[in-house]
């Protein structure tokens, strides 16, 4: 038997996708058992089981080591622990050579040993693990489970199961070039047996499935239920449009997830199944179907280009890409092999530059001689890049929504008072001697009138009307359910190009260097003379020719087409004159003449690109090795971020006052871009030059001079970041860009306001003498006086409405740059949530960085909107709460929302509708809750005299009034304002339970008043003796000499003749009664929770809605006041014989009115009322970052526990041993103009 704690272990440990892994095998005596108890409950125990699978295996398995298992219980480590359950497969081969290598790689040893690697079998060295069944000595099986379309193996040595990985895992990259022959045959088998098909398959299933799949949900089942109970009980109309209702709710349901899988299926299929080009065994190239692909294959691309079946490192040849499907950014991008000496360790994320990722399109290929282009496939189907896009679709991560934790608290409040009603129907009942099948079903009865059915149908019409609202407006959504979150969002993080400013990049000036020193700026680049300078703008580029356009990353295309130099690509004559092929060759407009020695032959000044070192984010640059037309020698051009380049360049190229210069132009708004070259020894040649590694090249670089390029603001984005900080929404920019560039626009568009400083956080990595530190810089150098904003613009508020800070000049920004923030993160955890507080600007953010720096904020208790254009913001997109792509391309799939207008005015929008929505959402549920409610609460009351409402009462109770109600109650459109208070966040909330239980006892009160009123008049005989009298129990006399008034079909003392036994108890004066008073309240209520301002539209403004209140209000007064014969007898009403009893019940419905309505306004809604009630509560129950928040503001330090401030005038390098580390104090100050005299802790 098993210990504890072997029967359960964890699996991919430190990792997003985490997962607590248990153990079991089958117990044929638990089984039985529960077979029993099934039969028993005619199958419903395992619909409790769908529901919960973690029972279903604790009910019919024994817990057990993970390698014994049958079943293994999977539950996630996130906040929402959910359980899900997977079987256990054992596959059985005669030979099988699964090598742990394919699931973790470990290359030691010479080269002879990283030669056999992929081959290994499981005869190799012993210290090489092996993939067997868990306990067996013998490796003829293997256990395996597939979990989110991924398979899992067993490692017996390691005890665990593993994620089967490709080559993306602990591979070097100068093994990829030991695998060009291919793999072998029975290896490739082999192989396929580990890894399966090559596919990503996205089942479209049959709309009969789906439907089987929907009507499991806990609420359809309860309908279904109640259905069946109405049913029964004769009940046939209401049951009816219940039934409709449910079928509409699911059909829109059915179709909108059908449409989904549909289009996940038509964007994966068309590189599922085509044929492709492989060598295998050698040399030998063959086609195969792209199923067949296999980790180790290799790639044949054809010239032409293909669209990829699979991620594959590229090792020869240049791949001309177009990415839109993964970055949404539909400039092709080139790709270049694998570096063939390094060592490092092969990472598709880190070598994304040299991977050829699933799903994108191959445009066309180079390659120097005419040789094939050949890529070594590192990962298949769901392994891949699109794969894993594909599965974050299929299965996305939960939503921590207060709504629904607290309607489903909600209903189950709503289940526990019917349980109440129940418990007395059936004992008050058996009192009287009724028979148990009719206790059951009154009392059962009771149950479905509290807990509303409809309830579902109503709360998804309200998100269809947000959802056709949106789409109106230019903003596609795919997950319907995140609408009511945007309505809590309180904060938003914009990339910044093309999002905040335009796409494109405009060369502004150029800066050269002369003699070491910057020149004067030129704006026009036609003056610039022949030389490197130009040379380097014309070369330093990965544009390429499609269709007979230049095509390529608009920076570069900007850069070159200012030069109006001219590009040829390879394949012409002219091409040849470099002695081999060379990708592109680019030359003057002009012929100009340049003479060599020693022949003095003269040759057209032509520059050939021999290779490309593609740009890096993590390296911040780019270069190229090019050859001038009859030189010697070859010469380095190099492209990047300026911090970055002037580390690479000789010292004394760089001109003293590149700092000043430099900071002149970012903190202007303006990119700059530096440029450097380097010539190569004349000893350098062609194939050593393709073998050199890049850090070997980029060294020892001679600075050229700088790049000027201007992004303007779009003429949206201010006004906007203006709207959302006075409704009190924070905004952060997260960007790649320089921080100086990123903190001006911050500034220009109002993110910074005026008079605020702005904070730069440095950190620097431990060194061999000295440990991590942080170090701060206070600048106010280019701040505006306050004074100086106009009357319009506000300054930014820092704090929440629980903060009032009067001084705005105090507050601050902090700018943190993607490098520091990783230090941060590594070394300085404890100080992350506070730079995240207080952080406006993240500037050189990679795409992971970005998904990071969104968990920090929600990890603080924020509600995180993101807002990009596609371009390397996928996963940031899909982790916010609600990502908002400006991309239509295929990468707005990984975004639940999608804006046709490419500004962030969609952003407002959404905020608008979401808050709209999500009144809408607490308005229907507090509706239908009270409807449930008055209808229970008048129902118990007639129990109590053995009376009932009739079939066509409750049917217009619930058909014509609820439902008409319902459908049209969400029409509101949302208000035009974005205003500083928000919704609430859950149905829990104080004023909303403090409205629904005042509201309960108002319509209660008002019901036991009218029952009671009634009760007290002279004409009235209780219902109890009628029912008596027709039992021949006692005999009563009516004294009618007092009624003034005519007395219509009314009751008479044992003269009543019921034509069916369902009728006793429903015509009589109670049930009049009662269902007069609650048809009033149901439209008072409807009326009342509909809010209008500053969420939506006022309520007039929906006039079906309101067109329904009227029609619906007018039919009350005339059942209640004077109904002709035929409609009472039709809606089985008695008549009250005194005229002004029924009009003193309008009025006691007029001042149910009144008061249901003053009491919503005056004391529900009056927030200032609530929020000093609340205020002590609010005091010690802050959210996280409202208590950083609070700690930053009125600390004068900054509440930071690590820094020292530093000027910032000379914008020189911040000395790194000034800083605080570890957990020790510094007090060094510096004194500046442009600082605050102050001391860090």
């Amino acid at each position: 038997m098993a210990t504890r704690e072997e029967q359960f272990h964890y699996i991919n440990k430190g990792q997003e996708d985490e997962l607590e892994c248990h153990g079991f095998k089958r117990d044929k005596v638990k089984t039985s058992v529960t077979a029993v108890f099934a039969l028993c409950t005619l199958g419903l125990l395992f619909l409790v089981f769908y529901w919960r699978p973690e029972w279903f295996v604790w009910a019919q398995f024994t817990s057990c080591a993970p390698g014994e298992a049958d079943v293994v219980l999977l539950r996630t480590m996130d906040d929402y622990r959910t359980w899900s359950k997977e079987r256990v497969n054992i596959e059985t081969k005669g030979s099988m050579h699964h090598q742990i290598s394919l699931l973790e790689t470990r290359c030691d040893g010479d080269t002879h040993q990283l030669q056999d690697l992929p081959t290994l079998s499981v005869d190799s060295s012993p210290d090489k693990p092996i993939i067997q069944g868990g306990g067996q000595s013998d490796d003829q099986s293997s256990r395996y489970f597939i979990h989110h379309c991924l398979k899992y193996v067993w490692n017996a040595e390691k005890q665990t199961f593993e994620k089967v990985r490709g080559l993306d895992s602990g591979m070097p990259c100068s093994l990829f070039y030991t695998l060009r022959q291919g793999l072998s045959s029975p290896d490739q088998e082999n192989r396929r047996s580990l890894y399966g098909d090559n596919a990503i398959t996205v089942e479209v299933k049959p709309y009969i499935k789906l439907l089987f799949y929907q009507v499991l949900n806990p609420f359809y089942i309860f309908q279904l239920f109640s259905v069946c109970l109405w049913m029964s009980d004769e009940y046939y109309y209401y049951a009816s449009a219940i039934i409709i209702m449910s079928l509409g709710s699911i059909g829109i349901s059915l179709y909108t997830i059908r449409k989904q899988s549909e289009m996940l299926h038509q964007m994966v299929e068309s590189h599922n199944t085509m044929l492709v080009k492989v060598c295998r065994d050698g040399e030998v190239c063959s086609e195969v179907t792209s199923t067949d692909l296999v980790p180790g294959d290799v790639l044949v691309i054809p010239a032409n280009g293909m669209l990829l079946p699979c991620d594959a490192a590229l090792i020869t040849g240049n791949c001309i890409v177009n990415e839109s499907m993964l970055t949404g950014e539909s400039v092709p991008v080139t790709k270049t092999p694998v570096p063939p000496q390094s060592s490092d360790l092969y990472s598709p994320e880190v070598h994304q530059r040299h991977t050829l990722f699933c799903g994108t399109q191959v445009i066309q290929t180079r390659y120097y001689g005419g040789e094939k282009v050949k890529a070594v496939v590192v990962r298949t189907g769901f392994s891949t890049a699109k794969g894993e896009l594909v599965r974050s679709i299929l299965f996305p991560k939960p939503l921590n929504f207060k709504l629904l934790t607290a309607a489903y608290r909600f209903v189950s409040v709503l289940v526990g008072v019917a349980m109440i009603g129940f418990t007395f129907t059936v004992a008050w009942m058996a009192l009287d001697g009724e028979s148990v099948g009719e206790i059951f079903l009154e009392a059962l009865d009771l149950i479905t009138i509290c807990v509303p059915p409809a309830l579902p149908s109503a709360l998804t019409i309200g998100i269809i009307y947000a959802q056709r609202r949106l789409k109106k407006q230019g903003i596609f959504c795919i997950s319907p359910e995140r609408i009511n979150i945007c309505g809590l969002l309180d904060m938003v993080c914009f990339d910044k190009t093309g999002t905040l400013t335009e796409d494109g990049l405009d060369l502004w000036a150029v800066v050269p260097t002369k003699n070491n020193s910057f020149a004067p700026a030129i704006q026009d680049v036609s003056q610039l003379p022949l030389g490197p300078f130009l040379t380097a703008m014309a070369t330093t580029h990965s544009l390429t020719v499609i269709g007979g356009n230049l095509s390529g990353d608009p920076l570069d295309l900007k850069m070159f087409q200012a030069t109006k130099w001219e590009l040829e690509e390879p394949g012409s004559e002219e091409s040849t004159k470099f002695d081999m092929l060379v990708p592109t060759v680019v030359r003057p407009p002009q012929t100009m003449v340049l003479l060599h020695s020693p022949d003095k032959r003269e040759h057209p000044y032509e520059v050939g690109i021999l290779r490309q070192f593609p740009f890096s984010s993590s390296l911040q640059r780019m270069s190229v090795m090019t050859r001038t037309l009859g030189s010697d020698h070859m010469v380095v051009y190099t492209k990047g971020a300026p911090e970055m380049i002037i580390q690479l360049c000789k010292p004394h190229t760089i001109p003293a006052d590149f700092y000043e210069v430099l900071m002149t132009y970012t903190e202007s708004g303006f990119r700059v871009i530096a440029l450097a070259c380097r010539p190569l020894e004349n000893k350098v040649r062609f194939l050593q030059a393709q073998r050199m590694e890049r850090n070997e090249v980029e060294t020892d670089l001679t600075f050229l001079g700088l790049m000027v390029m201007q992004n303007a603001l779009k003429p949206e984005t201010t006004p906007i970041i203006h709207q959302l900080r006075e409704a009190n929404i924070r905004t952060v920019m997260v960007t790649g860009d320089n921080i100086l560039t990123a903190v001006s626009v911050a500034r220009e568009c109002r993110m910074v306001c005026p008079g605020q400083q702005v904070v730069e956080v440095t950190a620097l990595p431990p060194t061999d003498s000295t440990p991590p530190n942080i170090t701060y810089t206070v600048s106010t150098k280019h701040m505006e006086p306050q004074e100086e904003i106009k009357g319009g613009e506000i300054a930014v508020q820092m704090q929440e409405d629980t903060v009032d800070v009067d001084d705005s000049g105090d507050q601050f920004h902090f700018a943190v740059s993607g490098k520091s923030f990783a230090i941060i993160r590594k070394y300085f955890p404890h100080v992350l949530p506070k730079l995240a507080v207080g952080g406006t600007v993240f500037a050189r953010m990679s795409p992971d960085q970005k998904t990071q720096l969104l968990e920090v904020y929600q990890d603080l208790g924020h509600y995180v909107g993101m807002c990009g254009d596609g371009a390397n913001d996928c996963g940031a997109l899909k982790r916010a709460h609600a990502g908002i792509s400006l991309s239509e391309l295929e990468a707005s799939v990984a975004s639940p929302f999608t804006s046709k207008k490419n500004d962030i005015q969609c952003v407002l929008t959404l905020i608008r509708e979401g808050r709209c929505a999500l009144v809408t959402s607490f308005g229907v549920f507090k509706f239908m809750a009270l409807y449930s409610m008055i209808q229970f609460m008048s129902v118990l009351i007639l129990y109590g005299v053995f009376a009932n409402l009739g079939d066509t009462q409750y049917l217009y109770q619930d058909l014509v009034i609820i439902t008409t109600i319902a459908f049209v109650m969400s029409r509101n459109s949302a208000y035009p304002k974005l205003v500083r208070q928000r919704p609430p966040t859950s149905l829990l909330r104080p004023p909303i339970l403090f409205s629904v239980i005042v509201q309960i006892a108002i319509q209660l009160a008002f019901q036991l008043g009218a029952f009671y009123f009634l009760l007290a008049q002279p004409w009235f005989v209780p219902w109890e003796d009628y029912r008596l009298c027709n039992d021949g129990s006692m005999n009563v006399t009516v004294n009618t000499t007092d009624i003034n008034a005519t007395v219509g079909p009314t009751l008479k003392p044992c003269t009543v003749d019921y034509e069916d036994e369902s009728d006793q108890g429903v015509w009589t004066y109670e049930s009049a009664t009662m269902f007069g008073i609650a048809t009033f309240q149901y439209a008072t209520l409807a009326f009342v929770f509909s809010k209008g301002k500053p969420f939506r539209q006022p309520v007039h403004t929906n006039w079906l809605y309101m067109l329904d209140l009227i029609i619906l209000t007018a039919l009350n007064v005339w059942l209640l006041l004077y109904p002709t014969e035929p409609v009472a007898y039709f809606m089985e009403l008695s008549q009250f014989p005194d005229f002004t009893f029924r009009l003193w019940l309008l009025v006691g419905a007029a001042a149910n009115f009144v008061i249901s309505w003053l009491t919503e306004v005056l004391l529900a809604d009056n927030n200032a009322l609530w929020k000093w009630l609340t205020s002590s509560y609010h005091k010690h129950h802050k959210k996280k970052y409202q208590i950083l928040r609070e700690e930053l503001l009125y600390d004068k330090d900054y509440g930071l526990p690590v820094g020292v401030i530093r000027p910032q005038g000379t914008g020189k390098e911040i000395n790194s041993n000034v800083g605080h580390v570890g957990g020790t104090r510094s007090g060094s100050i510096d004194e500046s103009d442009d600082m605050e005299n102050s001391t860090y802790l």
